[in-house]
């Protein structure tokens, strides 16, 4: 499967951004999705998941601000992000949970 993540930016602290992650390849409606992201210095940490079933969790820090979401037709994953903080600066990426590839991601920067 191959993954585009887009939709990153610069932002104000409180502001939102929409990310979006493209695949092909395979039956996106079977695979497992997650939104990583990589600050600087620190290791990658998954963000969020939704099952083939729709069904979503989130780390922590999150809970509330984001939302996951796919659209098989558009074989396409979504991270609403609202009220973004300075510790959000990273760069994004989708990955399917049990596939290996990592597509390129997308860099999100929050100002203060």
């Amino acid at each position: 499967v191959q993954l585009q993540a887009s939709g990153g930016g610069l932002v104000q602290a409180g502001g939102s951004l929409r990310l979006s992650c493209a695949a092909s390849g395979g039956i996106f409606s079977r695979y497992f999705m997650g939104w990583y992201r990589q600050a600087p210095g620190k290791e990658r940490e998954l963000v969020a998941i939704i099952s083939n079933l729709g069904d979503i969790d989130y780390v922590a820090s999150v809970k509330g601000r984001f939302a996951i979401s796919r659209d098989n037709a558009k074989n396409t994953v979504y991270l609403q992000m609202n009220d973004l903080k300075p510790a959000d600066t990273a760069v994004y990426y989708c990955k399917e949970l049990f596939i290996p590839n990592w597509g390129q991601g997308t860099l999100v920067t929050v100002s203060s």
